[in-house]
């Protein structure tokens, strides 16, 4: 079966996670520098057999979009323009940060690890991951 993967887009860095071949399990595949993201796909696509991509659609909380939705919808534009065959499901992606976060407390990582924003875009990916699995 192929793998769901789980794309946590911002303006720096994009988070990156994905599905076990069963789809059961979400984990964090790596984070990257947003602007190498395409380029990222288009290997990772590749090598592996990917069903669908989930991309997190940024809302405050009166569920208005975010300042951040121009860059992600730039984004979007580009991925379906270079995957069209690709099936792309957007998900509500608020609160994820702050999961990733608690998560981190939760896991026991030091004051200085849970600084790595990079680590907390590759968690927000899972927990979106996670989430859209938990639902389906």
């Amino acid at each position: 079966m192929p793998r769901i993967l789980a794309i946590d887009y911002g303006q720096k860095r994009t988070g990156i996670a994905v599905t076990d071949e069963l789809q059961i399990i979400a984990s964090g595949l790596t984070t990257i520098a947003s602007e190498t993201t395409i380029t990222f796909l288009k290997n990772y696509f590749e090598k592996e057999n990917v069903a669908k991509v989930l991309i997190g659609e940024p809302k405050q909380m009166n569920g208005l979009p975010s300042q951040s939705t121009e860059v992600i919808e730039q984004f979007v534009a580009a991925f379906s323009k270079t995957f069209p065959q690709m099936p792309m499901v957007r998900v509500d992606e608020r609160f994820t940060s702050k999961m990733a976060f608690q998560t981190m407390i939760d896991s026991g990582l030091n004051k200085k690890q849970r600084q790595n924003k990079a680590l907390i875009d590759e968690i927000a990916a899972t927990i979106l991951l996670q989430d859209y699995l938990s639902r389906k």
